[in-house]
């Protein structure tokens, strides 16, 4: 059973829900690591006050007695069970604070002088941050080590780090999900674009709009209207069919009245037979052609003109081998059309076989581009067309003595029209006979 691939939106959803999930994680992480060591770094600085708080009211006499004052700025040090505790160290001799009543209080018990040391102590399932400084003290000629200890309740701290963090990640938390619905919105309104073309194609579908109708975001017009071009094209392409078969019935109406009308004992019968299937084979493979005719530009592939010119010419060298005609061409090497590879054919082929039956000597193939414009030119140094007008109608021919059913130009013409070319018949300037010169817009 096959999954139902999810929309663009919940894609785009689903991928910002993990990213922003990994970036409120990382962020919590990084402000909780930084806000700890931040306090951290706020308890040994008020520690370490609290040191040389110590260190400036202590005295020793001359005997090396520690003498320590009843008061200290430090009132939290008066108070038994404040959580703030002090410790003075003289050889075996110590002076504990009032906050040490009735407790046993873990201090650290080594230090390097001028160095102080910082960390945790444990005293069971009780932590405490400790500060300890030993310093060298001059007593007269000599010098006494004394150690400063204070240790602080981890309780606070802990307290403190879990109200930061509950307010970190609630607001966190808050914030993503805010961002998350903000983008949604925001999503839902950057594809409301999408969602219109879906409901224009649904209207189109539906028979009550024949084009997706604008206006839409420079990011989708391509889009739209490479739509609206397959739409008409297709459009066109079924109104090609339908005229086709209305003009193939028209058209077989006649050859059919004269078969009904020719008596079957007349001596010409079998012969008018011929001339009148033959005729009727010819608007059949017309109207085939012309109902076939492609006219799809923007989604065929761009082509090579000249190999596709030289291929038709010598084919045509060996059927007029017997004129010497001379076929010239002056197209660039790297000069394309986007034309469909039958449409092509089709129109080099009708052009440059008209113009060899017309031709006395030379037959000339040109083309240029100038920006989106391009120009396909056949020439023939024959005896030109009188009336270009009706040589773009089927079955118009210039000399009944030709060969040929008079709907080469006319299947050009249709061909031309489908890619919204234009088609003019002149008499050339170089050659002196008919030009047939065709110009297309952005093929």
């Amino acid at each position: 059973m096959s999954r139902k691939p999810r929309s663009i939106n919940q894609r785009v959803i689903l991928a910002a829900a993990v990213l922003l999930l990994l970036f409120v994680i990382l962020t919590g992480a990084a402000l909780d690591k930084a806000f700890r060591e931040s306090a951290e770094t706020a308890r040994r600085e008020r520690l370490s006050a609290l040191a040389y708080l110590l260190m400036a009211a202590a005295e020793v006499d001359e005997q090396g007695v520690l003498h320590m004052p009843p008061q200290l700025a430090e009132t939290r040090l008066q108070l038994p069970g404040s959580g703030l505790y002090a410790r003075v160290q003289l050889g075996r001799t110590q002076w504990l604070s009032a906050s040490n009543t009735g407790r046993a209080i873990p201090f650290a018990d080594s230090a390097t002088p001028g160095q102080p040391w910082f960390g945790q102590v444990d005293m069971g399932q009780q932590r405490y941050w400790a500060l300890s400084m030993q310093v060298s003290w001059p007593v007269g000629v000599r010098r006494l080590p004394l150690l400063f200890s204070v240790s602080e309740d981890l309780r606070d701290f802990e307290r403190e780090l879990n109200t930061y963090r509950r307010t970190l990640w609630g607001w966190l938390a808050a914030s993503a999900v805010l961002l998350l619905l903000t983008q949604t919105v925001l999503l839902r309104w950057g594809l409301r674009p999408l969602r219109q073309v879906a409901r224009a194609l649904r209207r189109i579908e539906q028979g009550e709009d024949e084009q997706l109708d604008g206006p839409y975001p420079r990011e989708l017009q391509g889009l739209t209207r490479n739509l609206n071009t397959l739409l008409q094209r297709e459009r066109a392409q079924q109104q090609r069919y339908r005229h086709a078969l209305a003009d193939l019935a028209h058209s077989l109406k006649t050859p059919l009245a004269v078969l009904k009308g020719t008596p079957e004992d007349d001596a010409e019968f079998a012969h008018t037979v011929r001339e009148q299937c033959q005729r009727m084979e010819t608007l059949v493979g017309y109207q085939l052609q012309r109902a076939a005719t492609a006219g799809s530009a923007p989604f065929a592939a761009a082509r090579l003109l000249a190999p596709q010119v030289q291929r038709i010419t010598d084919t045509l060298s060996k059927v007029y081998r017997d004129r010497s005609l001379q076929f010239q061409q002056d197209i660039p090497p790297d000069f394309k059309l986007r034309l469909d590879e039958g449409d092509l054919l089709e129109l080099l082929g009708n052009l440059i076989d008209n113009a060899a039956k017309w031709a006395t000597h030379q037959v000339r193939i040109s083309a240029q581009r100038e920006g989106e414009r391009c120009t396909l030119s056949i020439e023939d140094d024959g005896p030109g067309i009188s009336d270009p007008s009706l040589m773009q109608q089927r079955g118009v021919r210039a000399d009944e003595a030709v060969p040929g059913h008079g709907i080469g130009l006319a299947i050009v013409n249709d061909i031309v029209n489908a890619y919204q070319g234009r088609l003019d018949i002149l008499r050339s300037d170089t050659l002196g006979g008919a030009c047939i010169r065709i110009q297309f817009n952005g093929v």
